[in-house]
């Protein structure tokens, strides 16, 4: 099957696939069937099989899966194996709490460099970087090549931002602003990410199960 045939709500499982199994791995498992994995992960046996057979074959009949291999594999296919150079615009409060708190290395990327407009961020150490002006990113990512960035900037700043970081050879974006950006750019990767949609959608099942209990 080609990279494009693949759907997204599969690609979307694949980290939670990695994560499990490498949790798996630390508990001591040396293999598991795709059924014992499907009750731990709240899948169908027969979802996770289908999953896995877009990629190729990994497991043995009458054996089940490997854990440590089936994660390195779904590790390749995620590209954790190598590390690309990725970018932080704005390092205010949410940008500095996202630099801090996530492991970029055990994701794929290593970040390498961090922006902002405010002088009174510059030289501030975050996420083992130091802040610089957005006046020095032509020059920095010309001698660096960064190919992804994480965006922190107001939303009406993402777009232009965007365009700018386009013509420096950046071709992903962890995008934290409310501009969509896959409506203008639709050749680079986007993973565009609302909080606010997520705390949203867990009042929706909060009251939902309320209202359930009720009647």
């Amino acid at each position: 099957m080609s990279k494009n045939a693949i759907s997204d709500s599969v690609i979307r499982r694949l980290p939670r696939y990695y994560r499990f199994l490498g949790e798996l791995e630390k508990d001591g498992y040396i293999r598991i069937s795709s059924r014992e994995l499907s009750e731990k992960m709240g899948l169908t046996a027969s979802q996770i099989r289908q999953d896995f057979n877009c990629f190729g074959e990994f497991g043995q009949q009458g054996y089940g899966y490997n854990v440590r291999d089936l994660r390195g594999e779904i590790g390749k296919i995620l590209g954790l194996e190598k590390l690309t150079p990725m970018i932080l615009i704005g390092a205010g409060n949410l940008g500095k709490a996202i630099a801090a708190h996530i492991d970029f290395s055990s994701k794929g990327f290593d970040l390498i460099g961090a922006f902002d407009a405010n002088p009174d961020l510059f030289g501030m150490k975050t996420g083992g970087v130091s802040v610089q002006s957005v006046d020095e990113l032509e020059a920095f990512c010309a001698e660096k090549k960064p190919a992804a960035a994480i965006l922190c900037v107001p939303m009406e700043a993402a777009e232009k931002m965007a365009d700018r970081l386009i013509e420096c050879g950046v071709k992903a974006f962890w995008n934290f602003t409310h501009f969509d950006l896959r409506t203008t750019h639709a050749d680079i990767s986007v993973e565009n990410v609302h909080l606010g949609d997520s705390l949203t959608t867990l009042s929706y099942r909060l009251n939902t199960f309320s209202k359930e209990k009720q009647n």
